[in-house]
């Protein structure tokens, strides 16, 4: 046994049926390719927090003197960007028969639009600089998209089914690691005057951890599969559709429209943390305030929570999004109650540890949901119809995306706890759909 069969074996529970399956040249690297994997995961995961659209570039924004109407594009522009393109660039992407050089591609993309924010975080200010962001993030987000398209693939070509989970799992809680290393950092030089030159330097380290990523996953071996035609659907003049390719998708498969609309109900834990937030804001307490706080929490949950929903997943990872979801409902709700209770104080030691929790709770919750609802569609289709579930599930995630959040933001202006109700309300329902869904873990079987 070599020392990558060692030391894989040590953090992943393994399986050995689902091993056999596979071909020999890929089991034989299937201890190095898992260890490749996690790293460049990891690599990626925390180069996300340099560049977190909800902590670090708001912060940027208020620092260089950005005006505060361009802060609200930001999550929209990272989030819906890099889901959007997918159903579109699947065509190309499945003529490439590596897709690791996707991936390797995308992540270059990343590097290079952060960095560009960098110089801007260095040496520009005021509405010039927001709108060079704006547009680097959206070179940022195509990245993004080219990575998300093919990282599903490549797992599926060189991970078997029972160990996927895991390794996301281990990506996220390593990622978490680094986090709460970098918010304490954070808090402990910068506190809450970071400037724009220390946000810049921690910019560019996000550039260098994509660069990293990108060396890491090149080094993956990866079975070569046939590439994929040169066009989708054809229409009636002879011309390639991606968009009836999507349609007829939806139309006859079953299971990926219950996939679309299970991810679509389940957005209570990725939509609600900013509601807290502002929640907490509004009720007076300080508690969430400043970046290294923001960026600590998000890492204890990821480490936390990153282990233990990867090997649920494999167990059943439609149960562990369901389950996911229904208690972040739960912790939505309970918040709206407990702050309504007569006499609460945001601004007490009390009120502020509701908040914080609540806060946390929902961070780690999400990371269930999504290692969750990542593992499903790597185990539920194969091939090049994985590479299309992923692409044009994510596309329509997009749209979604934008529906449920323009409605619960449209909800907080009457009121920020009835956006959190009409998310918990959400959560409850995909949970309920999450549980009808076809069984694809391997480990539910057992």
């Amino acid at each position: 046994m070599t020392t990558a069969d060692r030391f894989y074996s040590r953090l992943v529970t393994r399986d050995a049926d689902s091993e056999h399956d596979l071909p020999d040249a890929v089991r034989r690297e299937l201890p190095r390719n898992g260890l490749r994997l996690v790293a460049a995961n990891t690599l990626q995961s925390s180069g996300d927090q340099t560049v977190n659209a909800s902590t670090v570039l708001p912060w940027l924004f208020h620092v260089i003197g950005v005006p505060a109407a361009f802060v609200g594009l930001l999550v929209p522009i990272r989030e819906s960007g890099s889901m959007l393109p997918q159903a579109f660039l699947t065509p190309l992407v499945v003529r490439v028969r590596r897709r690791k050089w996707v991936f390797v591609t995308g992540a270059l993309v990343q590097a290079v639009s952060v960095a560009v924010m960098a110089a801007i975080a260095a040496l520009g200010h005021g509405t010039a600089a927001g709108v060079g962001i704006l547009a680097a993030l959206v070179m940022f987000s195509l990245g993004r998209c080219l990575c998300s398209i093919a990282s599903k693939d490549v797992q599926g070509r060189t991970i078997p089914s029972g160990e996927r989970g895991q390794i996301i799992g281990l990506a996220t809680s390593a990622a978490g690691l680094v986090a709460i290393t970098l918010g304490l950092a954070i808090r402990i030089l910068g506190g809450g005057d970071l400037d724009s030159t220390e946000l810049a330097l921690l910019l560019v380290a996000g550039a260098v951890l994509w660069a990293l990523s990108a060396s890491t996953y090149s080094r993956v071996v990866e079975p070569a599969g046939e590439p994929g035609p040169r066009g989708g659907a054809e229409d009636g003049d002879g011309s390639s559709s991606w968009f009836a390719d999507a349609a007829r998708l939806f139309r006859e498969d079953a299971t990926f429209r219950r996939f679309v609309t299970v991810r679509g109900l389940l957005l209570v834990s990725s939509l609600s943390p900013p509601f807290i937030v502002s929640m907490s804001v509004a009720a007076g307490t300080g508690a969430l305030t400043g970046l290294g706080g923001f960026i600590l929490a998000s890492g204890v949950a990821s480490l936390i929570g990153g282990r233990i929903f990867g090997r649920l997943a494999d167990r059943s990872s439609r149960l562990l999004m369901a389950g996911a979801a229904t208690a972040a409902s739960v912790v939505a709700v309970a918040l709206v109650l407990a702050v309504a209770l007569p006499g609460f104080d945001g601004g007490s030691a009390l009120g502020a540890t509701v908040f914080v929790g609540a806060y946390f709770l929902l961070t780690l919750l999400h990371s269930g949901v999504r290692v969750g609802r990542k593992t499903y569609v790597v185990d539920v289709a194969e091939g090049d119809l994985r590479t299309t579930y992923v692409a044009v599930g994510n596309t329509a995630m997009g749209v979604i995306l934008l529906v449920v959040g323009g409605i619960s933001s449209a909800l907080a202006v009457i009121g920020v706890q009835w956006a959190l109700v009409f998310l918990a309300v959400l959560g409850v329902i995909g949970a309920v759909s999450a549980v009808t869904m076809p069984e694809v873990s391997r480990g539910a079987a057992r």
